[in-house]
C-alpha cells in the first residue's frame, strides 16, 4: 500500500467544529478541506459514527478523509449524539434521533461556504447502515452513498439474530457498545463541561444486549432502519461493498436486486474492513474506486464506472482450512445484472449414499449433536485477526449428519446462495439447525464454504414463529450465506447438518434429536458458467491512502484464542483475548498530535457442557483508558449471560474511574423471557 503525500489539492484540517442541532445539542465534527474550498466550493462526504473521531479512530480517519480532501472534496467525520465529543446521550443504534441529526448535518454542510451543495454519505458497518437509512429519507442534498459491510435487514442479517437464532455476537457487540458509552469527551475540546457530559452519559447507560434480546421476533423495532422494508425509498445512487470473510456480504446482492436506481455491488475476499487494507488479500485501491464514484455522482464527471458490470466479486478458489489467511486465492468475475439469468440452479438429492442426482432413496436418519458442535466455526464477523477463520471442519462434521458427493470430475463454480431443503422431524418444540456447505479435499480436509442457521420455530415467519410439533414431518428450506466458490476436480461437496452451533448461536433449551428423511431432502446450488468477458475486466488500482498520524506503541497487543476441555466435568471453555482495536495493534498507545494515551483490552469466554444446553455461559471483560498528563479515566465492564428453560439471564457491571478514584458504578441483573428461542 502506498502513502500519497502530495495531493492534487493542498489540504486544510479543522480539528473540531460544532454543528448545532435544532434542540440545542452540539455535535462535534472533524473536517478536511481543500485549502481554497471557500473560494472554490466542493462537494462534501459525510461519515457519521459513534466511534470517536478525536482518538480511537483518529489514524484511520486521517488517512482516508485527507485523501478525499486532497482530491477535491470536503470530508467530515461527525461524532453521533452521546458519543465522542458530541453532546447528548446515545440510547440505541440507528434511532430516529440519529436519522434526524444526520439530515440536519447534511443541511448544515450545504450552507457552508466551502460546499458546492452536493453531499455524499459513506461508512463501514454502523456508518454503512446509517448511510442506507438516511438515503431512504431522501434528503434532497444527498446525491449518492457508499455503504460497506452493512445490511438492509436489521433482524435477519445483523449481529443480533441469524435465522431467528440468538447470536453470541449480540452479547459481544452490546457489551462493547456499553463500554464505548462510558468513554468521556475530551476536556481539551469541551472544556470544564466534560465531567457533567460524562456523568449524563453514564447515568443513562443502557445494557444493550438486554435491549436487543427483548425483541426476539422481527417486530417493528427491527423494521425501523431496515431499508428492505421499502427499497423504493432509496432513489440516490448506491455503491454496496462487502467481503466474503465478513458477516454482512448477503446485503450486497439483495440491494442490487431490490433497488431500482443507479447501483453497483462489489464483494472481495475481505473481512470486516476497508478493501484497501483488510485481510485476506488481495486488497484494492478502494479510495481511488470511491473517487470514481464520487466524481460521477457529486461532480457530474463521466468516470466510466457505470459502464462496468453491475456486480463484481472475488471467485474464491479452494484452499486448505486455515485459522488465518494472508491471501485468498481466486480471480475477479462479474455479472451484468443481478439476479443473473446466467446462474443455473442445480438440485441434488440428499440420499443415504450422499449428494446425488439419482432417484430418491427414502430413509430416516436420526441424530443429536453434542452441544460443542461449532467450535471450528471461527467468528461470525471476522476483522482479519488471527484465528478468526473457520478451522478444519472434520471435528464439527463428526458431530453432524453429513452427505458427501462423489469426487467431482471437473471444476464446479457457484455464485449466490445455496439452499438446503430438509424433510425433517424433531422431538422438541424448540430447535435450531446449522447447515454447512463444505469443500472436502482428497486427503479429507474439510473447508467451510458457507453456512446458514435456522430457528425451526421461524421456518415460516420471523414475525409470527410457532413451536414445532414433536414428531411431525416438515419440509423446511435453509438458505445459506451468499458465496462465490470454485470446487476443483477430485474434491467432494459436503452438506453437514447439526442441532447445535456453539459459540456462534445460543443453544436450544433442551437437547434436540432430529430425524432427516433422505430422498425428499435436497441441495440446490447456484452454478455459474464461465464468462469470457471476466478476463477483460478493468483492473483495480493498487491501494493508496493519505498520511497516517504518528502514534507511539506503549504496550503491544497480545491476541490469543484457546479451547480447553475439563475431562472431569465434560465442560469446554473457549477463550479469546484481544486488544488494540483501531490503534495500530497496540494495547496502549500515545497519539502524539493530541498528547493522549489510549488503551483497550477485551476478553471473551464461552463455556458449555457436552450434553446440557443449559450449561452454556458467556462472559465479556473489557478495560479502556484515556490519559493526558494528570487527567486519566478508566472504564471497566463485565457482562455475563446464561439461561434457564424459560429465561435468558444477563448481568452487567459498569465501573468508571477518574484517576484512581471510583467515579461511577452501576450493575444490572436481568431476566428476559425466552420467546421460542
Amino acid at each position: 500500500m502506498s502513502v500519497v503525500e502530495n495531493f492534487p489539492n493542498a489540504v486544510r484540517h479543522v480539528e473540531n467544529t460544532w454543528i448545532l442541532m435544532p434542540d440545542g445539542c452540539r455535535l462535534a465534527a472533524r473536517i478536511w478541506l481543500p485549502v481554497d474550498a471557500e473560494t472554490k466550493p466542493v462537494p462534501a462526504i459525510l461519515e457519521f459514527l459513534p466511534y470517536r473521531k478525536r482518538d480511537f479512530m483518529r489514524s484511520r480517519d486521517e488517512s482516508m478523509h485527507s485523501y478525499f480532501a486532497g482530491h477535491g472534496y470536503a470530508a467530515l467525520r461527525v461524532d453521533l449524539r452521546g458519543s465522542g465529543d458530541s453532546g447528548g446521550v446515545l440510547f440505541d443504534e440507528y434511532s430516529q434521533q440519529e436519522h434526524d441529526d444526520a439530515v440536519e448535518i447534511i443541511r448544515w454542510i450545504t450552507r457552508q461556504p466551502w460546499c458546492s451543495g452536493s453531499v455524499g454519505m459513506m461508512g463501514i458497518s454502523w456508518g454503512g447502515f446509517n448511510s442506507l437509512q438516511v438515503a431512504a429519507l431522501q434528503p434532497p442534498e444527498l446525491k449518492a452513498i457508499i455503504t460497506l459491510c452493512s445490511t438492509d435487514d436489521r433482524y435477519a442479517d445483523d449481529v443480533h439474530y441469524m435465522g431467528g437464532c440468538l447470536l453470541n455476537e449480540n452479547l459481544q457487540w452490546g457489551s462493547i457498545l456499553l463500554t464505548y458509552n462510558g468513554y468521556p469527551p475530551d476536556p481539551e475540546l469541551v472544556g470544564d463541561a466534560w465531567r457533567d457530559m460524562w456523568m449524563e452519559r453514564l447515568n443513562n447507560a443502557v445494557p444493550f444486549p438486554a435491549l436487543w434480546m427483548e425483541h426476539q421476533r422481527r417486530d417493528d423495532y427491527w423494521k425501523h432502519g431496515s431499508v428492505c422494508e421499502d427499497f423504493s425509498a432509496i432513489t440516490c445512487p448506491v455503491y454496496a461493498i462487502g467481503g466474503w470473510a465478513d458477516g454482512y456480504s448477503n446485503a450486497v446482492p439483495r440491494l442490487l436486486a431490490g433497488l431500482s436506481g443507479p447501483r453497483k455491488g462489489l464483494i472481495g475476499p475481505w473481512a470486516h474492513g476497508f478493501p484497501h487494507h483488510s485481510l485476506p488479500w488481495p486488497t484494492i485501491g478502494f479510495l481511488q474506486e470511491a473517487l470514481r464514484w464520487w466524481d460521477q455522482w457529486l461532480k457530474g464527471l463521466d468516470t466510466g464506472i457505470m459502464d462496468e458490470p453491475l456486480y463484481r466479486v472475488w471467485m474464491q478458489e479452494s484452499v486448505p482450512p486455515q485459522p488465518t489467511y494472508e491471501v485468498r486465492e481466486g480471480r475477479w468475475i462479474a455479472e451484468e445484472s443481478w439476479p443473473s439469468s446466467r446462474i443455473d440452479e442445480q438440485v441434488f438429492r440428499l440420499n443415504p449414499g450422499g449428494i446425488e442426482a439419482a432417484e430418491p432413496v427414502s430413509t430416516a436418519l436420526t441424530f443429536c449433536s453434542p452441544q460443542t458442535t461449532g467450535l471450528a466455526a471461527g467468528e461470525w464477523c471476522g476483522f482479519g485477526d488471527e484465528g478468526e477463520m473457520p478451522a478444519d471442519q472434520r471435528g464439527d462434521d463428526g458431530r453432524s449428519l453429513t452427505f458427501d458427493s462423489e469426487p467431482l470430475t471437473g471444476c464446479l463454480e457457484i455464485l449466490g446462495a445455496p439452499v438446503v431443503t430438509m424433510d425433517l422431524a424433531v422431538d422438541r418444540p424448540h430447535a435450531l439447525v446449522a447447515v454447512r456447505l463444505n469443500d472436502v479435499a482428497e486427503g479429507g480436509a474439510s473447508t467451510r464454504v458457507t453456512y446458514g442457521l435456522l430457528n425451526l420455530a421461524h421456518h415460516i415467519s420471523h414475525e409470527t414463529p410457532e413451536p414445532m410439533v414433536p414428531g411431525r414431518r416438515y419440509i423446511i428450506a435453509v438458505q445459506l450465506n451468499d458465496i462465490a466458490h470454485a470446487f476443483p476436480p477430485g474434491h467432494r461437496i459436503r452438506v453437514a447438518v447439526s442441532t447445535a452451533y456453539w459459540p456462534i448461536a445460543w443453544p436450544s433449551p433442551e437437547p434436540v434429536t432430529l430425524t432427516l428423511f433422505t430422498g425428499s431432502s435436497t441441495l440446490a446450488l447456484p452454478v455459474r458458467p464461465p464468462r469470457p468477458q471476466d478476463d477483460t475486466l478493468r483492473p483495480f488500482e493498487a491501494p493508496q491512502h493519505g498520511p497516517l498520524e504518528e502514534h507511539t506503541m506503549l504496550r503491544p497487543a497480545p491476541y490469543t484464542r484457546t479451547i480447553e476441555r475439563d475431562m472431569t466435568t465434560d465442560e469446554t471453555i473457549y477463550t479469546v483475548h484481544s486488544d488494540g482495536g483501531d490503534i495500530g495493534g497496540a494495547a496502549l498507545a500515545r497519539l502524539e498530535a493530541i498528547d493522549l494515551e489510549i488503551g483497550y483490552t477485551i476478553l471473551r469466554r464461552y463455556r458449555i457442557g457436552e450434553t446440557d444446553p443449559l450449561s452454556a455461559q458467556a462472559e465479556m471483560l473489557q478495560k479502556a483508558v484515556l490519559r493526558r498528563g494528570s487527567w486519566m479515566t478508566r472504564i471497566e465492564t463485565r457482562t455475563r449471560m446464561s439461561a434457564t428453560v424459560d429465561n435468558f439471564l444477563l448481568s452487567a457491571d459498569l465501573e468508571v474511574y477518574e484517576g484512581e478514584d471510583l467515579a461511577f458504578s452501576k450493575n444490572w441483573n436481568l431476566s428476559i423471557p425466552r420467546d421460542l428461542v
